[in-house]
C-alpha cells in the first residue's frame, strides 16, 4: 500500500541553522516560501495570515471573513498536523538546503562570498519582513530573493515578492541592499535530474512484474480557474517540468499531470488528484506512483494529503494494488547543488530579474504586481 511515514515533531524543532561564519555576509540569499506551523498552537496564526493575503485570494469582506474562516478551520488543520508529528518540517528542510547551498557557493563564487541564507516565510515566522530586517542588520551588500517554488505563480512567488516591495514601500525607504530575484526555474537540469532520480528509486520498489504498468501521477497544487484565466504562467511551467522529467526517464511509464488541494466551491484547475486515482482504479490501473512535482520539501500536502488521504485512505477505498509516493527532494545533495548553481549563475549574470518577471498577467487585477515588478526591474545591476 501507500507510503505514509510520520515524523516526530521534536526532530523538526532541532536548530538546523549551523551558519557559524562570523564574517559579515557579502551576499544574502533570501529563500522564499509559504512556510508551515512548527507547532499545533501556531496553526491559527498561519491560517489567519494565509486567509488575509489578498495576493493569494480575494474574499468578500476579507477583514471579517478571513479571520472567521481561519478560526473555523483551525481544529481540522491541527488534527492533520498532529498526524504528521505535530508540525511542519518545511523550516527544517529549508535550513538544511540553505546550509548546503551556501557552503557550495562559498567555493564556487569566492568573489561574492561570504554567502548567508535567510528564510522568509509568508505565513509563519521567520516572516519575509523579519528576514529583510536581519539582512539589513547584517550589512548584506547584495540580496537575492530566491523563490523556492520552481514554477512561478502570482499566488505564491508573486505574493512573496510583493511582500518585499511592500516592506520598503510602507516605510517610504530605499533598500540599503542591491536586490535581484530568481523568480522561476522549472526546467533547471539538476532539478529535473533530482525528480527523475526519485521517480526511478520509487519505481524499483514496485513488484518487477507490475513495474512497466505503473502510472506516474505528477501532482501539483491546483489554482482557481479565475487565476489561471488571468494568464498566470504556473500551469504551463509545471507542465514543462513534467515534460523534462519524463524525457529524462525515457518516457518509461504512462503518466499524467494532476492537481491537488482544491478548497471551496469555485472552479479549480483539474483533473484533481483524488478523482484521477479513483478513475484509474475503475479502469483497472491499480499500480500508481504519486510524484509531488511543485514541492521541493515535505510539508502538509505531501505528508498528509498525498501519504495519508490518498496513499492510505483513498487507496484502500479504491482497492489499489500498489500506491507509492516518490520522496520529496528534502536533503538530496544534488538538489543543494541545483540551488547553488542557480544562485551562482544568477550572480554572474548581473541581471536584476528575468524578462519574464517584468511581464504582468494579461488580465491582471492587482496593481501591486506591476509596482513590484517595476521595483525589481529598476534595481541597479552594478
Amino acid at each position: 500500500m501507500g507510503k505514509f511515514t510520520c515524523y516526530s515533531s521534536s526532530f523538526y524543532t532541532i536548530k538546523t541553522n549551523q551558519q557559524t561564519n562570523n564574517r559579515k555576509p557579502k551576499t544574502g540569499i533570501l529563500m522564499l516560501n509559504m512556510g508551515g506551523p512548527e507547532k499545533l498552537e501556531d496553526v491559527h496564526d498561519f491560517l489567519l495570515r494565509l486567509f488575509m493575503d489578498t495576493d493569494l485570494m480575494k474574499l468578500p469582506v476579507q477583514s471579517k471573513l478571513g479571520p472567521f474562516i481561519a478560526k473555523r478551520r483551525t481544529p481540522k488543520i491541527q488534527e492533520q498536523y498532529s498526524k504528521i508529528g505535530g508540525g511542519s518540517p518545511i523550516k527544517h528542510w529549508t535550513s538544511m538546503q540553505g546550509e548546503g547551498m551556501v557552503k557550495l557557493l562559498d567555493e564556487m563564487s569566492p568573489e561574492t562570498a561570504p554567502h548567508k541564507f535567510y528564510i522568509g516565510f509568508r505565513y509563519v515566522k521567520p516572516l519575509t519582513e523579519e528576514a529583510i530586517e536581519e539582512m539589513e542588520r547584517d550589512g548584506v551588500e547584495r540580496a537575492v530573493a530566491f523563490t523556492q517554488y520552481p514554477q512561478y505563480s502570482c499566488s505564491t512567488t508573486g505574493s512573496s515578492l510583493n511582500a518585499i516591495y511592500r516592506y520598503y514601500s510602507n516605510r517610504g525607504d530605499r533598500p540599503k541592499m542591491r536586490w535581484s530575484v530568481i523568480d522561476r526555474w522549472p526546467t533547471h537540469p539538476l532539478l529535473v535530474e533530482c525528480f527523475a532520480e526519485h521517480v526511478r528509486n520509487e519505481l524499483l520498489k514496485f513488484p518487477e512484474e507490475k513495474r512497466d504498468d505503473v502510472v506516474i501521477l505528477f501532482s501539483a497544487h491546483s489554482l482557481p480557474m479565475a487565476v489561471v484565466n488571468r494568464g498566470d504562467p504556473y500551469p504551463q511551467e509545471v507542465g514543462a517540468t513534467v515534460q523534462r522529467v519524463m524525457e529524462r526517464l525515457g518516457h518509461c511509464n504512462p503518466y499524467r499531470l494532476v492537481w491537488q488541494s482544491r478548497v471551496g466551491p469555485m472552479q479549480w484547475l483539474g483533473p484533481q488528484t483524488d478523482d484521477v486515482i479513483k478513475g484509474l482504479c475503475e479502469r483497472g490501473k491499480k499500480n500508481l506512483l504519486l510524484v509531488p512535482i511543485a514541492f521541493t520539501s515535505d510539508h502538509i500536502e505531501t505528508l498528509h494529503e498525498l501519504d495519508i488521504e490518498y496513499g492510505q485512505v483513498l487507496g484502500e477505498e479504491c482497492g489499489v494494488e500498489n500506491i507509492k509516493r516518490a520522496e520529496s527532494l528534502n536533503g538530496n545533495p544534488l538538489f543543494m547543488k541545483a540551488l547553488a548553481d542557480l544562485v551562482n549563475t544568477h550572480l554572474k549574470s548581473n541581471e536584476a530579474c528575468s524578462r519574464q518577471l517584468t511581464l504582468r498577467c494579461p488580465l491582471c487585477t492587482n496593481p501591486t504586481c506591476g509596482e513590484t515588478k517595476a521595483f525589481f526591474a529598476s534595481q541597479p545591476t552594478t
